[in-house]
């Protein structure tokens, strides 16, 4: 990813529920401020949702950390806690994808394919 330091890692969370869930669990950790707290953490590069056109049960959590250990630190904090309860409250299923970012960035020979 253009712009995220060399060894920086990327997580993909798909929230998938029934009924709206995964959409409410997104918008209550927006309202309540733990989305925001998450990005102010130490070595977090980028916490967002989005929701895919295919499948409005499932939300997309698009979550970047500096390195490893931005990651354990951000799993041992208080946010976690409020996190997992959110789940539970939204009965979540997750599907967890995780990507290194590519050091050299975007190839010349893609850009031309890249409106900016």
């Amino acid at each position: 990813m253009e712009g995220m330091p060399d060894m920086s890692i990327v997580v993909n969370i798909y929230y998938t529920g029934t009924g709206g869930n995964a959409r409410k669990f997104a918008e209550e950790m927006e309202s309540s401020g733990t989305a925001s707290k998450i990005r102010k953490e130490e070595g977090n590069l980028r916490y967002e949702y989005f929701i895919p056109m295919a499948d409005r049960e499932t939300v997309l959590l698009i979550d970047c950390w500096k390195d490893q250990e931005a990651i354990d630190r951000h799993h041992a904090s208080p946010m976690m806690a409020k996190i997992a309860e959110l789940r539970e409250k939204y009965d979540l299923h997750m599907r967890v994808e995780r990507y290194a970012a590519d050091e050299g960035g975007i190839p010349e020979a893609d850009r031309r394919f890249m409106k900016e």
